[in-house]
């Protein structure tokens, strides 16, 4: 399901990107699942994540990817940016044919006016179409691409597109991990940021497999109520795209 070729805000959707040319490099012997990755005092971040509010220091880079594909994590995603590099993540999305999708930076608490407008843009037709490369494995090869969905089969966050498979097509939100071996095979990313909700991903039963991409860009403003009355509106309609695909299946 395609959309709009407008390049939008998309939030930590980018960090897609940064799985993908993590998990080529992985199929590709470029790079050790098991190399241990430290997070460090300038690489901290908080917000989504769970890594922040840990107490072990070091971990697999298969488990860093890992946490970014679950929980959106922010300092995952930094620690794990510092090691594949973002020319490199820039590299593979020119390589696949991507032209307004990208991510532009590691994921700050403040941005200054030296940094990236912000952390990752992309357009609901790219972004569609990735999602259908990964799901026939024909985005990195069909080693990294099953790696990709593996990780992305293990996001928590269902209150987009993903709220309908939930409430309608039976869905378990936070059990429903590839290595469940279950009927339905759903993967996804969101993002969410002030004016800024999106999500991506594909969603499989038998031989049908149905993807979107659902990106919404509006001008915030926080706490008020015109802000929520929107947020909702948004909500809602992601949620009516979660219906769409359910009838495509």
């Amino acid at each position: 399901m395609a959309g709009t070729v407008e390049p939008l805000r998309t939030a930590s959707v980018g960090k897609v990107l940064l799985l993908v040319e993590t998990a080529r490099a992985i199929a590709a012997g470029e790079l050790s699942p098991d190399e241990p990755l430290t997070r460090t005092v300038d690489l901290w971040v908080g917000d989504s994540g769970l890594w922040h509010t840990l107490s072990v220091e070091t971990l697999p880079l298969v488990d860093v990817a890992a946490l970014v594909g679950a929980v959106s994590d922010n300092l995952a995603t930094n620690v794990l940016l510092r090691r594949v590099g973002l020319a490199e993540v820039a590299a593979r999305a020119t390589s696949l044919g991507l032209r307004a999708t990208a991510l532009h930076d590691q994921v700050r608490d403040v941005r200054e006016a030296d940094h990236p407008a912000t952390l990752s843009t992309g357009t609901a037709a790219e972004l569609s179409s990735l999602m259908s490369r990964l799901a026939s494995g024909t985005a990195a090869g069909h080693e990294a691409d099953q790696l990709v969905r593996q990780w992305l089969s293990a996001n928590v966050d269902q209150s987009m597109v993903g709220s309908a498979l939930v409430e309608q097509g039976g869905l378990d939100p936070i059990a429903h991990h590839a290595s469940l071996a279950q009927p339905t095979t759903f993967w996804n990313k969101t993002g969410t940021d002030a004016g800024v909700r999106a999500d991506v991903g594909a969603v499989t039963i038998g031989d049908r497999t149905v993807t979107w991409a659902a990106i919404a860009n509006w001008d915030p403003a926080p706490g008020t109520t015109l802000d929520h009355l929107t947020v909702w509106a948004v909500l809602r309609g992601m949620r009516h795209i979660g219906e769409q695909v359910l009838t495509q299946l």
